[in-house]
């Protein structure tokens, strides 16, 4: 559980760093955005082949079928619970600037969760943890927070209080990685193609609804390129590891 939640604040430390280089440095939103998409690229490899086919391999039809459609609509059900309390896509602003800090945390805190549930949980039954899938989680979350940073401090926030925002959602998705290895092994080596097709499914509507989007807003034509290269990129890491 401790090598689990370790893995996941791992993972998370990267918003950290994103935040440092955007309140450190004036990086073009436009590269923001290209390098959104490449992470996005990179996750959808490690759900198609660290998550739902490794999955179907164990589990067959049902099991993916089913956690899918879960996942789907759980972080669906989520991110409208979010919306109507104000919140909105990581980066965008929205409403009063005393309102956008706590929408993008909440935003970046959802997004997470599932990343961070499936990395504690490739560690079941003595699984060593998903490197690949790793990777396109840290990538994924630097140009995330550099964009949020930079919003924030435009709004007038201080710079130890943005960094200590991100610290905060690092530290929840650490724990969140420990209770996905926690709760999700008590039910057995079984329910792992459940939990991966779960983790798939509500990670690919998180990259939909959010990522992509908010990547080709700033990124323009050039975001489907880079969102090609970055799964290419997270395919080859998984065939070398």
């Amino acid at each position: 559980m401790l090598e689990a939640g370790l893995w996941g604040l791992a993972a998370a430390s990267a918003l950290v760093v994103g935040a440092l280089i955007g309140l450190a440095s004036k990086v073009p939103r436009q590269f923001v955005a290209l390098a959104m998409a490449f992470g996005a690229g990179a996750l959808i490899s490690a759900l198609a082949f660290d998550l739902t086919e490794d999955a179907f391999a164990q589990g067959g039809t049902l099991p993916v079928a089913a956690g899918l459609a879960a996942g789907a609509l759980t972080f669906f059900a989520g991110n409208q619970v979010l919306h109507r309390r104000g919140g909105a896509r990581r980066g965008k602003k929205v409403g009063k600037a005393a309102d956008n800090g706590s929408a993008i945390v909440l935003g970046a805190m959802l997004d997470g969760i599932p990343e961070s549930v499936v990395l504690g949980s490739t560690l079941i039954a003595g699984g060593a943890i998903g490197l690949p899938f790793l990777a396109a989680v840290a990538i994924s979350n630097v140009p995330e927070a550099l964009s949020a940073a930079a919003d924030l401090r435009r709004e007038g926030h201080r710079p130890p209080w943005i960094i200590g925002l991100w610290v905060a959602v690092a530290v929840v998705s650490g724990i969140a990685s420990a209770l996905g290895y926690a709760l999700l092994g008590g039910m057995g080596e079984g329910a792992i193609p459940l939990i991966q097709a779960f983790a798939a499914g509500a990670i690919l509507t998180m990259l939909s609804d959010t990522m992509i989007p908010e990547a080709f807003a700033d990124g323009g034509d050039l975001t489907g390129l880079a969102t090609v290269f970055g799964f290419a990129t997270a395919f080859l890491l998984t065939t070398v590891s």
